[in-house]
């Protein structure tokens, strides 16, 4: 159903966010949950709270339409019936978002049952970055985005004249920092067109539904983060997440998320049984090309054919740096590329936004991401912040720039 706000449907999100409403559904039915907005690249969006609050209360009138379910129900079969039953009787509720402005900054933060409070975060992303351009980018035009995004096309058909780019396969992900929809599903029209050898689908279910194509995705950090104040042991709690997403998809989705405490903490938990179990891995934080060569290391201690295994990038890429990074591992690991903000969001004359929100405390408990890059962590709690290091060995420099991230001023 097509509502007032910038947000077309009830699917127009990321389609991880279907998958873990799932997970939540059948193993933390009853969890609570604090979520945080952050603007990284601390611009002044505070003028748009009034727009957004329109925005934010408009989003409780979609719904999923019969059509909608059906075609999940017929190509998403891990999705199940329960699920499917309890996404048509699901609304956004506006209620559970708080919308403020302090010192400039845009504040938002959503308190509710996890289970309710998790899908909000891709469509007030989205509409935070569609009011946003919408008022500071009026000229960005279809015209606009159609040169962009040819342009970007004849840079990936150059590298295709240097390199060997046979299997080279890359997902939009770009729907939480999109300029806005219209832009969407226009770039994804020109690039289903133009690149049918390489373009692999995207993230978005609305989309992908339309347009017909393949709608890709695994799981988020907040899976992982859940389990930091569920009834584990902390040193357990990554491992835990991992089985249990294993325990929920039976050998679908299998890509796991690796910086939610950095990847040499997810190495050390990484056994043998987890390595065979999942499909590949997913980088999002961190020197991509250090990351993937500790994974490849990894896997060949716990003697798993990296050959067999899939190695997903999707932190800040552009054509450019994905072929790169494809060209450092052919061969040797397969590759596949998720990229965002620069497909979506980058049109040339515009300057896109760094704009998150993250789980920040489950039932009253604070959980931490802690990122492979300075800047990337979230959490509220110094205290469990240093905790959480002590436990899972994150020592250094990595340590030192985490807490001065956390803490400017010490």
């Amino acid at each position: 159903m097509f509502g007032k706000t910038s947000v077309q449907s009830l699917l127009d999100t990321d389609f991880y966010k279907l998958t873990m409403q799932q997970a939540y559904l059948h193993q933390q039915p009853n969890t609570q949950a604090r979520w945080t907005f952050r603007c990284r690249s601390n611009e002044d969006l505070s003028s748009y709270v009034a727009p957004l609050r329109e925005e934010f209360e408009a989003l409780s009138q979609l719904y999923a339409t019969e059509d909608q379910l059906a075609h999940l129900r017929q190509h998403y079969p891990f999705l199940k019936p329960d699920y499917l039953e309890f996404l048509r009787l699901f609304r956004f509720n506006p209620n559970f978002l708080k919308v403020s402005a302090l010192d400039g900054q845009l504040v938002i933060e959503a308190n509710g049952p996890l289970l309710h409070v998790s899908p909000l975060e891709i469509p007030v992303l989205a509409a935070i970055s569609e009011v946003r351009n919408r008022h500071r980018y009026p000229e960005v035009d279809a015209d606009t985005i159609h040169k962009s995004t040819q342009g970007k096309i004849r840079q990936l058909e150059a590298f295709g004249d240097k390199v060997d780019l046979s299997d080279f396969l890359f997902t939009d992900f770009g729907t939480r920092r999109r300029f806005s929809f219209a832009a969407q599903r226009m770039v994804l029209e020109q690039i289903k067109s133009a690149l049918p050898q390489h373009f692999a689908g995207t993230s978005n279910p609305h989309l992908a539904r339309e347009l017909q194509l393949r709608c890709q995705g695994t799981m988020g950090h907040e899976w992982l983060q859940s389990h930091q104040a569920l009834n584990y042991r902390l040193v357990d709690s990554q491992k835990m997440a991992l089985e249990n997403w294993v325990k929920e998809f039976r050998g679908d989705l299998g890509v796991a998320l690796t910086d939610v405490i950095g990847v040499d903490a997810f190495c050390r938990d990484l056994d043998r049984y987890l390595a065979k179990l999942y499909d590949g891995f997913r980088h999002d934080s961190g020197d991509p090309i250090i990351w993937g060569e500790k994974i490849i290391k990894r896997l060949e201690e716990l003697d798993v054919d990296p050959t067999r295994k899939r190695l997903v990038f999707s932190d800040g890429l552009n054509f450019e740096k994905a072929v790169q990074i494809y060209s450092h591992f052919r061969g040797r690991i397969n590759t596949a590329f998720g990229i965002g903000t620069w497909l979506m969001g980058d049109f040339g004359v515009n300057e896109p936004m760094n704009i998150v929100m993250k789980l920040t405390r489950l039932n009253g408990q604070p959980v931490a991401k802690i990122s492979d890059s300075p800047g990337k962590t979230m959490c509220d709690d110094e205290n469990f912040l240093r905790y959480l290091m002590q436990v899972f060995q994150v020592q250094g420099s990595v340590q030192q720039q985490v807490l001065e991230q956390f803490n400017p001023h010490h």
